[in-house]
């Protein structure tokens, strides 16, 4: 019984991290885009003053893909931490987990964070965008929360 169980772990854990490496390779690739996009920059925010109209038009588009990219990895990061509470999985094995959904979300908040830093002076309000933004934040704290554990809160608070 407890091979199975540590082989369906493993299994669980093997797919999580190539399921994070195919979602990173997104994120990547979602920066290199933006990247270019705003090639034109030298500073931020930027004048869309001087910007040829057919540039402009590229770094919207690739700041909507970016901002759509971060509103679905939000929702599906969302469901997976939503999952691993409920598996049967031990504390410590879902810490394993948790840990590398923190690495992926570090490592994702610091190529999102273009959607706030790399923009023109005058940026429309955008209520979806900070929705997604307290979103992803709820979850990291969660997920921190959760490898941190309760019992280790507990003990740090004076009685």
């Amino acid at each position: 019984m407890e091979t199975t169980s540590i082989n369906a772990f493993e299994k669980a854990r093997t797919g999580l991290w190539v399921s994070l490496q195919k979602h990173l390779s997104a994120v990547y690739e979602a920066e290199t885009s933006c990247m270019n996009a705003v090639a034109f920059a030298e500073t931020f925010p930027f004048s869309t003053a001087t910007v040829d109209a057919a540039i402009l038009e590229e770094y919207w588009k690739q700041r909507d893909t970016m901002r759509d990219l971060y509103s679905d990895e939000t929702a599906q990061l969302d469901t997976l931490v939503k999952a691993i509470r409920v598996k049967g999985y031990s504390e410590e094995e879902k810490k394993q987990l948790h840990l590398l959904i923190l690495g992926y979300m570090d490592i994702a908040a610091s190529v999102f964070e273009l959607l706030s830093t790399h923009v023109p002076v005058k940026l429309p309000k955008d209520d979806e965008l900070e929705e997604t933004a307290a979103k992803f934040e709820r979850i990291k704290r969660f997920v921190r929360l959760n490898i941190k554990g309760l019992p280790s809160l507990l003990i740090s608070f004076p009685t």
